[in-house]
Parts: structure tokens; sequence; C-alpha cells
């Protein structure tokens, strides 16, 4: 693959994805490609390229992208964070319900990967608020990968991933397979109810969700966009949090300068600016 020809590729990607390759990256692009580009019997970059930027072939980029992104996650990845939505967050929410009768919580995971994220999410928030407590929980789960989302629907995993769930968990809400299914673990059926998943594309203009969400993990994923895209991103993602809801970023992450419009409340959480305050109005 020539230089010419990488910055093509690049400039496709970012165009598609918002995801900005830098110059190193190009030896990861040859060999996350190389595979398909076997799969279809073609015999060059070149010749895929010339696939994959025609404008009919919506599909074959959503193949190129899957082999793009970096799926990397586990279940109750950054427990800090899941002790601050245990401390703080559902706390407020408790007290929002009692002032207005509404026991109603929606969580949004963009780029969920193989599901581990949402289902975290969703076992934190069941086992507070129980079925038998009346409250209404719901996760969505998005992704670019549609190749991901099979996967997470799926809601199967090898059993050496259960170390990753706190034993409370495992025990109240994971299942161990028997038989043909030996070795492997599944999310129980009260979680895996409560979760939806669909692909959207976190560089669309718009996206294709209704109503607000309480809160918002998007983590590890703006390290993959410049700092035009990510400002882009933040402004949309605030177009779906509510008033009083929560943003969640990975560690390597921050808004400090590519948003006036959060504050930091905890550890890589944000929160929109109040009204009339600057970003001092909140303490960290």
């Amino acid at each position: 693959m020539s230089d010419e020809l990488f910055a093509k590729y690049r400039e496709l990607i970012y165009r598609e994805a918002g995801i900005a390759l830098t110059d190193s990256k190009k030896s990861l692009l040859i060999s996350r490609v190389a595979g398909r580009l076997r799969e279809l019997g073609l015999a060059s970059f070149a010749e895929y390229y010339h696939a994959v930027e025609d404008p009919a072939a919506a599909d074959e980029r959503g193949h190129l992208l899957d082999r793009i992104c970096t799926n990397e996650t586990h279940f109750f990845r950054d427990p800090r964070q899941f002790l601050y939505l245990g401390d703080e967050v559902f706390p407020r929410l408790e007290a929002a319900a009692a002032r207005d009768g509404k026991k109603r919580v929606r969580a949004w995971s963009a780029a969920c990967s193989t599901g581990e994220e949402p289902y975290s999410l969703a076992m934190a928030l069941r086992n507070r608020f129980p079925l038998s407590s009346g409250w209404q929980i719901e996760v969505v789960a998005t992704d670019l990968s549609n190749k991901v989302l099979g996967a997470a629907r799926q809601a199967l995993w090898p059993i050496d991933k259960a170390g990753d769930i706190p034993l409370h968990y495992r025990k109240a809400f994971m299942l161990r397979g028997t038989g043909r299914q030996t070795g492997k673990m599944k999310v129980g059926p009260e979680i895996r109810e409560i979760v939806s998943f669909s692909r959207m594309n976190l560089n669309d203009p718009v996206y294709s969700l209704s109503g607000t969400f309480d809160v918002i993990f998007c983590r590890n994923v703006l390290i993959y966009f410049d700092k035009e895209s990510k400002s882009k991103v933040v402004d949309r993602l605030l177009t779906h949090l509510a008033p009083e809801g929560c943003l969640f970023l990975g560690y390597a992450e921050t808004t400090t300068t590519i948003s006036d419009r959060l504050v930091s409340i905890g550890p890589n959480v944000y929160a929109r600016v109040p009204q009339g305050g600057g970003a001092d109005a909140v303490a960290v």
C-alpha cells in the first residue's frame, strides 16, 4: 500500500466514521484489511479501495469499519465509575423519584462493543432498582460495528470472564452453561430484557435515538477522533443527556479543551454547567 493510497483510505474512514488514523496506523490498516481482500478474492488494496469508495457500497464500507474499530472491553471496567453510580447517581435518581413520582431510569452505552458495558450497567441498575420496586429500567446500547453487535446480542462469553463480575452480581444475574455450553456463561433474561442494541455511527450529524438519558457512557471512544470531531460528538451527546444527567468518559479522555458546556463532577464523570454558573459552579 503506497502512502498515497493510505491517505485515500484515511480520508474515507475519517469521512465515514470520524476516526482519525495517524501515519503510524498504516501497518494496522494493512493487517486488518488484508483478510477482507482474501475473502473477496481481490488482488490489491487499490482494488479494494475502488470497491469501498463506490457510493452504492455502504455494506462493504461497514465491513471495512468493522475491521478498523478496536473493540477492547470487559465487565465493570473502570470500577471507580461504577462506585460513583452507586454512591452519587443512584441516590439522586431516588430523590428525584420521591419528588416527582417517576420511577424510571434510562442509560445509553455508546460504542458498546461486545456488550460487557451495557450489561454491567443493567446489572448495577437492576441490583439497585429491582423489578419488585416498580422502577422501569432501560439500557440502550449502540455501536458502529455490526459484528460486535451480533456478539453482544448473544450475551454469551467464556466462563473465564466471570472474574470481572462482582460475586453478588454474578450469582444474581449470570447463568453457567451446561452440556454443549459448558465453559460458557450467559446473561440472565431479567437483564437481557432491559438492554436493546442497534447500530449507530457517532459521526452522523443526528443520532437516531428518542428522548434523553440519565446516564450516558461513551468511554474510550473520543481518543479515536481529532479535536473537531470530538467537539461535535460531545455536542450531539448533550442533545440526549437529561438536564440532571451524567456523561461518563474513559480515563484517557476529557472535555476540558473541547466543550465549555460540561463540568467535571467525578472520576471522568461530567454534568452540564449550571445556568448562570461557570466551570467552577460545581465542586469536583
